[in-house]
């Protein structure tokens, strides 16, 4: 007589499951960890914030390379300091206000994204708007940074 031992289909299951998720946690666990790279949004309120204190070289770090390679760290400061001034008018803290794509007549697209000081969100007319331009969609570096105007409207 032979006899058959049969499992029963459920604890089969089951046993196979956490065997799988044993050999995937294994895998995990071995593979490198790759450090996350911020987004463009974090690198470029993160560089502006660096400007409005004053922390010049933090910035610079996070310019494009083609960008360090023609601006020197003194040419940078000059070109940040008004920017640095309008934050010690209207106080450091930023929101995001947009982001978007421009259209170059080149019909080059760089990736862009600006700011208000928080001292200017809740009026009908910001005064400023902070802009910084990435190369492109997957860029971590900036490319060029500035102070927009904000359109002034006159009543007639």
């Amino acid at each position: 007589m032979t006899t058959t031992s049969h499992t029963p289909r459920g604890v089969l299951c089951k046993r196979h499951k956490a065997l799988m998720l044993t050999a995937l946690l294994c895998i995990l666990l071995v593979l490198p960890v790759a450090a996350s790279q911020p987004s463009q949004v974090q690198v470029a309120r993160q560089f502006l914030i660096a400007i409005l204190r004053g922390d010049y070289p933090k910035a610079y770090a996070l310019l494009a390379p083609e960008v360090v390679a023609a601006v020197s760290p003194a040419q940078f400061r000059s070109a940040a300091l008004p920017l640095h001034e309008q934050g010690r008018r209207y106080g450091q803290p930023i929101d995001l206000y947009k982001l978007g794509v421009r259209i170059e007549d080149s019909g080059n697209t760089r990736f862009f994204y600006s700011f208000l000081f928080k001292s200017d969100t809740l009026k009908p007319v910001p005064k400023v708007q902070l802009d910084v331009t990435f190369r492109d969609s997957t860029a971590t570096r900036v490319l060029s940074f500035g102070m927009i105007p904000a359109l002034q409207t006159t009543s007639k």
